[in-house]
């Protein structure tokens, strides 16, 4: 029993310091594909460390839940992998220790993981978003640093645009500066063209000290119109010209209560009851709609019409006159105002209709986001057991440890789990699919991967061997190895030369019989193909174990003659040419699927053919061979 725990503290160091170091680089690496999606945000705005600091710890506080998996997925691949690499996984398998047992101690631990980062998710995760997207929302109102480059124009300074041909970056000079004024409008735009100047923020942060010399101000002194040709301005130079320019550019904290109502700042307790009430209220405002609809737009009464045209309409169903009939005998004044109305009408209610209907789908889009956020928490936490079931008996089977092999493998399922869990909750979100089918997608596709390949991890099956693949794939299209007979070192019991000639004529004898008694080359019936009783040629399976048995004693020979001889036997697959299936009912049913029947039909048509090739091959071989044998007696 102290083995078996030392085992289990082995298996724990082994998978935890590997987790530890693959853990920080998958954050690391969701890290900066999420600084670099807002990289703009911060760049060029002289926001403190304290604020950058505060925004690299939160997000990475957000992306813990997204990092584990990934990270279980590789280090679950890489321990078992150097396990296998190093013979380490034989000999606890040799130990009879199984697989199941060898991985108990790390599915606990895993275990814990998933517990860890649903904790993250339903309690650290909100807090962390909202102050996130707090600073984010924050980082991007701050003005950003005054860095007026040369030769392109600035318009960072709101309400102006700036030109500076040259800059003096050690005095801060500005030269031949040309600025736009749009404070009044773009129609009473001020224009101001000066030979240098200077810029400085002033104490408080709060507005920049404009400072330019020798130069011109224009300026229109009234809107200009379409119809006016000439518009009266004002022209000033000016020797000197100082002016104050309001530019906030200090940081400041929004507040935390515009994340209030997004779902990834609520936990589950909260996602649940924000889930019914935005259900009951999309129900109430449903019904509302269809009331009013009913009662307003559709009803096919007159409340919505005017007393006059009330009373015109009741006098007409009185004198059986229709309302195509009082449309027809209106004056064209009448009709006129008659369709005006109608149109009228009609285009308020569609807008009033299509604003509600966006009212609608955003309320029902709210409730499917707050949703896929609550089922969101469950199926990524997991997914870190799921990668684990995945990782860990595939390491066994691919046996290849460190960064290569492992690190392929793991991105490529990451990548496969990304897309179809991206898939199903975009559907999900949009109300394509059903939310608990979308969110729930990855889950069903990988949970009986993790199974498969740990139920022949465990059986120790060559699920990942090629030749297995290669071989199986030869067996489909028929294709078939060669014979390569080589001359033995060492012979322990010579060929009986004196009577194989006898074993190889009755073998040719019994090929000849088989031949023309089964009559190979023939289209077989098809009816009798499938319903058939027997599943095996009894008889091709006795020639062919005679043949291989005569083949193996005369392997023994010196005679490279013979050696060559013995490679021109063709290697027969005993069952190809007979129904596929051993089970009666398959064959039935093959049978009665034409299509599929068909192809099996020629398939075995082709097999026979050829099985009839190999058996004249036999018959020609064996009579080569006892020539062969023949003059071997003679020289001994």
């Amino acid at each position: 029993m102290l083995r078996i725990k030392k085992l289990d503290i082995f298996i724990l160091k082994s998978f935890c310091m590997l987790f530890a170091g693959t853990f920080f680089i998958c954050l690391f690496i969701f890290m900066m594909q999420f600084l670099w999606r807002y990289v703009d945000e911060m760049v060029g705005k002289g926001l403190e460390m304290t604020v950058l600091a505060q925004f690299f710890f939160y997000s990475a506080l957000t992306l813990v839940p997204a990092s584990l998996p990934l990270a279980i997925l590789l280090a679950a691949l890489i321990t078992f992998g150097n396990f296998g690499e190093r013979f380490e996984l034989l000999a606890m398998k040799a130990a009879g220790i199984s697989l199941l047992r060898i991985m108990q101690p790390l599915i606990i631990f895993i275990a814990f993981i998933c517990c860890v980062s649903f904790y993250f998710q339903n309690i650290i995760g909100p807090q962390a978003q909202t102050k996130l997207w707090t600073l984010l929302i924050s980082m991007r109102q701050k003005s950003p640093e005054l860095d007026i480059p040369e030769g392109v124009f600035y318009d960072e300074i709101d309400g102006y645009n700036l030109y500076v041909k040259k800059k003096d970056r050690k005095t801060g000079m500005l030269y031949d500066v040309l600025i736009y004024n749009f404070e009044k409008g773009f129609e009473n735009a001020q224009i101001i063209k000066s030979d240098s100047g200077k810029l400085e923020m002033t104490a408080d942060k709060q507005h920049l000290y404009l400072h330019l010399y020798s130069g011109e101000q224009f300026e229109n002194l009234k809107s200009q119109n379409m119809s006016q040709k000439n518009v009266p301005y004002r022209r000033e130079s000016f020797r000197e010209k100082h002016a104050i320019i309001e530019f906030d550019s200090d940081f400041n904290m929004a507040d935390e209560g515009i994340m209030s109502g997004q779902s990834n700042s609520k936990n589950m307790s909260t996602l649940q009851a924000d889930i019914d009430s935005m259900a009951c209220r999309n129900d109430s405002i449903g019904r509302a709609y269809y009331q009013e609809a009913m009662q307003g737009t559709y009803n096919k009464t007159t409340a919505t019409l005017t007393k006059e045209d009330t009373l015109k309409i009741n006098q007409a169903l009185v004198g059986n006159y229709s309302v195509d009939s009082l449309f027809q005998a209106s004056t064209l004044l009448q009709k006129q105002k008659i369709l005006s109305t109608a149109v009228s009408r009609a285009e308020s209610a569609g807008s009033d209709w299509s604003f509600k209907s966006f009212n609608v789908s955003q309320s029902q889009y709210n409730l499917r986001r707050h949703m896929t956020a609550w089922h969101e928490k469950l199926t990524l936490s997991l997914a870190c057991l799921i990668f684990f079931f995945i990782g860990a008996p595939l390491g066994g089977i691919i046996r290849k440890g460190g960064l290569g092999m492992p690190v392929v493998v793991s991105v490529l399922i990451f990548i496969v789990y990304y897309i179809i869990n991206n898939t199903g909750y975009k559907m999900a979100r949009d109300g394509k699919w059903i939310v608990w089918m979308g969110m729930w997608t990855s889950t069903a596709v990988l949970a009986p991967l993790g199974a498969f390949l740990t139920y022949k991890s465990n059986k120790d099956s060559v699920v990942l061997n090629a030749d297995a693949y290669i071989h199986w794939i030869k067996k489909v299209l028929g294709i078939r190895s060669q014979r390569h007979l080589f001359r033995k070192e060492v012979i322990i019991h010579d060929p009986d030369y004196d009577r194989l000639p006898g074993e190889l004529e009755r073998l040719s004898e019994e090929c000849r019989a088989y031949a023309s008694q089964k009559q190979l080359k023939h289209a077989p019936n098809y009816f009798k193909l499938w319903m058939g009783s027997a599943t095996r040629d009894e008889v091709m399976v006795g020639i062919n174990e005679r043949m291989e048995a005569l083949i193996d004693e005369m392997s023994n020979t010196r005679s490279a003659i013979l050696l060559a001889a013995l490679n021109n036997y063709p290697v027969i697959p005993v069952h190809a040419h007979v129904r596929p299936f051993r089970a009666y009912w398959l064959n039935i049913l093959c049978g009665v699927l034409v299509p599929v029947g068909l192809f099996f039909y020629f398939r075995i048509w082709a097999f026979r053919i050829r099985l009839s090739k190999d058996v004249d091959r036999i018959v020609k071989n064996n009579n080569d061979v006892i020539h062969i044998i023949q003059s071997i007696k003679q020289n001994q």
